[in-house]
């Protein structure tokens, strides 16, 4: 999810095939030789990822990401450098089988963060067992198709996000 689907009128669902997914071994290889670590955030981290979503997003995706905080195994994948947070991607927090919130801040946007966490928590759902992902209320939408092969859902506006509460 690019875009906090409060903000916006008009949003759209993509659909992921999870079981077609690119290796993203070598993405991993790049950010990790840019000194960026990708890892499950831990638990005891709730309050230090949320805090970070408040300050760089919105809080409806606190709430997200307090959920994906709560499962177990941990649903909030984060790249970190030098013990600082650059972005976070959660998955099965609005709905099941859902990717999103996700969120990396503008001075580390470019270089391949956004898309490994992307690739993290996709993976993480196949893990799961899913079969197909879904991107709710999607921002960048040529970005997803893209990066994953990801395809609008017709139908999806406003999908799961109707009936918002502020």
């Amino acid at each position: 999810m690019g875009v906090d689907p409060g903000l916006l009128g008009g949003v759209i669902d993509m659909l992921v095939r999870l079981y077609d997914l690119p290796d993203a071994a070598g993405l991993y290889r790049e950010v990790a030789g840019e000194g960026v670590t990708l890892r499950r955030a831990r638990a005891f981290e709730k309050h230090t990822v949320a805090a970070f979503a408040r300050e760089h997003f919105s809080a409806k995706w606190v709430s997200e990401v307090e959920v994906a905080l709560s499962r177990q195994p941990v649903a909030c994948f984060i790249a970190t450098r030098d013990q600082h947070i650059l972005g976070f991607a959660c998955f099965d927090t609005t709905q099941r089988g859902f990717f999103g919130p996700t969120g990396v801040v503008p001075s580390a946007r470019g270089n391949g963060v956004g898309k490994a966490l992307l690739f993290k928590a996709l993976e993480a759902l196949r893990e799961l067992g899913y079969a197909y992902a879904v991107i709710g209320g999607v921002g960048p939408r040529d970005f997803y198709a893209k990066a994953c092969g990801a395809i609008e859902i017709p139908g999806s506006d406003p999908g799961v996000y109707a009936d918002l509460l502020p």
